[in-house]
């Protein structure tokens, strides 16, 4: 390490985190809080994908649940009240220099001592025909957003576990009929969400099924599916289709200079800390993470106090 060159010039970050979800706000707050220069990088409104959550109701502190938007709010207010400043940029590369790192968006160059990598997950897509023609034209991730466009109308839901459900209830205040398409035999999502939906007379669930194509002309019109017991193939009538059927880890940016895991996630030690000194990795992002908001949370400032610690290490502070 000692051979390696140092920098500091005035416009260098102490901490560059990238990603505005719960993880990274969470990092900003904690890093800034401990007196370092940070600054957290992102390309969509800080908050990320939690923005689109309808209600959350297993986070610490309210009781009778919060938006997604307002918790994302709150937390990216607190962080900046404790003076992490936001960069509205995306990161396109992110490369070593000397003991530090330099990052570069489309317009400017950023040099940072330390790296938290909170850049979280995006939308697993089914990969089957369909679905990038049809994006946005009835087929969604959101419903809290998209849900309204589909009033009296009848929907689908790919997907079994937490998401799926919480979204199909969601959709079910808005269509007339929402339809649960699950490959499996059983739901994944917690027995308590599981119950509500089994409750719900406007939502059916169809088990083992594949879907195999969607179908539409300008927009969605509805599905090709395939039992997965008896390989029939059907057709079913939709006008809109919302897909959750897991996430994958928006890791490529490091992908050159820290190994990942077969499924693109970020192995950390229980610091986060990766394999290269000074880069560390939170929320959805790293290996074996529960993907809960309130984890993500905990990841942050675990990731922030562990950038701390290695800094003063390095007699960098």
């Amino acid at each position: 390490m000692g051979s390696k060159e140092r920098f500091r010039l005035p416009d260098d970050y102490d901490v560059l985190i990238i990603g505005a979800g719960l993880a990274g706000l969470t990092a900003g707050m904690y890093a800034s809080r401990q007196g370092l220069k940070t600054a957290i990088m992102e390309r969509m409104i800080p908050g990320n994908q939690i923005i689109n959550v309808d209600l959350v109701v297993d986070y610490p502190g309210f009781v009778n649940g919060i938006s997604g938007a307002e918790l994302g709010s709150l937390v990216y207010e607190q962080a900046q009240a404790c003076g992490a400043e936001f960069l509205m940029e995306e990161v396109v590369s992110l490369s070593r220099a000397g003991t530090g790192f330099v990052l570069k968006s489309l317009d400017e160059t950023y040099r940072a001592r330390t790296v938290i990598i909170a850049a979280g997950s995006s939308f697993k897509k089914l990969g089957i025909n369909g679905e990038e023609q049809f994006y946005n034209m009835g087929l969604s991730h959101c419903a809290s957003c998209d849900g309204p466009l589909f009033e009296g109308q009848t929907v689908g839901v790919v997907g079994g576990g937490d998401s799926a459900v919480t979204e199909a209830l969601i959709l079910s205040q808005f269509a007339s009929k929402v339809i649960v398409l699950h490959s499996n035999s059983t739901l994944h999502a917690m027995k308590i969400i599981q119950d509500v939906v089994i409750a719900e007379p406007k939502i059916s669930v169809l088990h083992n099924i594949s879907v195999e194509e969607i179908i539409g002309d300008e927009r969605v019109t509805g599905v090709s599916v395939r039992s997965t017991e008896s390989q029939l193939v059907d057709q079913i009538d939709l006008a809109g289709l919302f897909v959750y059927v897991g996430l994958e880890p928006n890791s490529g940016i490091v992908a050159n200079i820290v190994d990942l895991d077969p499924a693109g996630h970020i192995p950390v030690n229980i610091n986060m800390e990766t394999m290269v000194c000074g880069l560390f990795a939170a929320g959805d992002i790293r290996q074996n993470a529960s993907a809960q908001l309130i984890s993500a949370a905990g990841d942050g400032a675990t990731a922030a106090i562990s950038a701390y610690r290695y800094l003063s290490s390095m007699g960098e502070l």
